[in-house]
């Protein structure tokens, strides 16, 4: 045959490989494998995003004033109660400085008693006109002068409490302990964080849908959350922020969730479905299930008998399950270890 007459057979070959959906390995008959089928899509769930779970109630601790942790009274997981003291600081500085301003609001208070004695004593010498004018007035701003830095000194002293008592760090409601940053000993500056705190009986999700989607989701505001578990839940209210996200131009929609027996950790993922928005649904496989050779992803498929290994396009994750765009239609059987699959195939392949 003419090379001229070859190279279009070839094209024509080549063409139609690549329009067929052919397995990635050639099929080999096997026997006695573990296969799942794979599910139809949920096709009335409407569109679904991922979303991050969190605690409406979390509070980060970080330190109001410098100083050494004497004691970490509280550690990670532990249940508190509104007030419970959780970081102890060393208070050496602090109580100096209060002790310091304790004294400064003495000496000012003596000041300003003096003044006004001696502004009333030279109010009375007016009277009589023993004094004149000018010197009453210099009495009465001493006097003024005096009360002020009264007042000065008390503020000080506040203040100065107030920073004795940052050297106590306290739960500000009853939650779980999140997270603990620091240990005794460790010196802590201002602003540094020492624990995290939540309350685990009201969790909200925060997720975010394009633009396009917001507005059928605010005239529509209906939301079915899926957890990692496998749990669906309606969400309690829903609720479109007014703005886009200017980096992204992602719209953010939080989501309040009811009050659940066994409530989702906060931090954790699940995926937020919105059937006001319609889109393509796809079926579901395990992760387990999946083989990843670079960056190419395929699945082991058992038909009529024979075993062949077929590459699919992924989609969103949802815990131990993902969705198939493309690859694998509903009713077909996957093997649901791969790596048994590989080794009857291998098998299969030496018998043949």
């Amino acid at each position: 045959m003419s090379s001229r007459l070859l190279l279009p057979l070839l094209l024509v070959a080549g063409l139609a490989a690549c329009g067929r959906e052919a397995p990635v390995a050639p099929a080999a008959r096997v026997e006695g494998l573990q296969t799942f089928q794979v599910p139809a899509a949920e096709a009335a769930g409407g569109r679904a995003w991922e979303g991050v779970v969190e605690a409406v109630q979390q509070a980060t601790l970080s330190a109001q004033t410098n100083g050494r942790v004497a004691a970490v009274e509280r550690d990670v997981n532990d249940r508190v109660a509104a007030g419970d003291v959780l970081v102890r600081l060393s208070a050496v500085e602090q109580q100096a400085g209060m002790d310091a301003a304790r004294a400064q609001l003495r000496a000012a208070e003596a000041s300003a008693t003096e003044a006004d004695a001696n502004y009333r004593r030279f109010a009375n010498l007016a009277k009589d006109q023993f004094v004149s004018k000018a010197q009453l007035d210099q009495a009465r701003m001493a006097r003024d002068s005096a009360t002020a830095a009264r007042d000065a000194a008390r503020a000080q002293l506040a203040n100065a409490g107030q920073q004795t008592g940052y050297t106590t760090v306290r739960a500000p409601y009853a939650g779980i302990v999140a997270t603990r940053d620091v240990e005794p000993g460790e010196s802590v500056g201002l602003g540094q964080t020492l624990m995290t705190v939540f309350a685990p009986g009201a969790l909200r999700i925060d997720v975010a849908v394009p633009q396009s989607e917001a507005e059928a989701i605010r005239a529509h505001p209906v939301a079915v959350v899926v957890l990692d578990d496998g749990r669906r839940i309606d969400a309690a209210a829903v609720t479109v922020f007014p703005a886009a996200d200017a980096s992204t131009h992602a719209m953010r929609i939080r989501l309040q969730l009811p009050a659940l027996d066994a409530p989702p950790q906060p931090g954790l993922t699940a995926k937020v479905a919105f059937p006001a928005v319609k889109g393509a649904a796809f079926p579901r496989v395990p992760v387990s299930a999946l083989v990843r050779r670079g960056e190419v992803t395929a699945v082991y498929v058992l038909g009529d008998g024979r075993l062949s290994l077929r590459q699919v396009r992924l989609g969103d994750a949802a815990g131990d399950q993902v969705d198939v765009i493309s690859g694998l239609k509903p009713g077909d059987r996957v093997a649901a270890d791969p790596v048994a699959a590989q080794q009857a195939l291998v098998a299969a392949r030496k018998d043949d």
